[in-house]
């Protein structure tokens, strides 16, 4: 055999292996896995819980707003509170008074298309993706 051809088969071979490896160190978490990431349960399904959620960290609370900071708007963004606008902390009913600055939340806005004043729906803190749905 020429040293073209073994060169050839080397190479051959060395991907083919390279190929399975990568192949099994692919893990497909089962959506039904009940502790796959300990706390909050299942990655895959708290991400589609909270997609349309606004992620952020307290900066400001006041009696009819709280301010973000570190949002995808950017910084120091205002969300109005209204009469209906629920808290839920670590996945219990919870009030606006248990908020505390620097707190990490997940907001569930509604943006007024003419104003561009974010309004929240739902303030949640700590919690897994058992409470998002309520």
């Amino acid at each position: 055999m020429s040293t073209r051809v073994i060169r050839l088969f080397v190479s051959t071979a060395m991907g083919c292996i390279l190929a399975a490896a990568i192949a099994s160190a692919q893990v497909i978490q089962s959506p039904e896995a009940p502790d796959a990431t300990g706390r909050l349960e299942n990655a895959i399904s708290t991400a589609g819980k909270y997609q349309n959620y606004i992620y952020g960290v307290v900066k400001e609370i006041g009696k009819d707003q709280i301010v973000l900071d570190k949002t995808r708007f950017g910084n120091d963004q205002v969300f109005k509170l209204e009469r209906k606008t629920k808290f839920v902390d670590n996945g219990k009913p919870g009030k606006l008074a248990e908020l505390k600055v620097g707190d990490m939340v997940w907001i569930d806005a509604k943006i007024k298309n003419k104003t561009d004043e974010k309004i929240a729906r739902k303030v949640i803190k700590g919690v897994g993706p058992k409470s998002i749905s309520e």
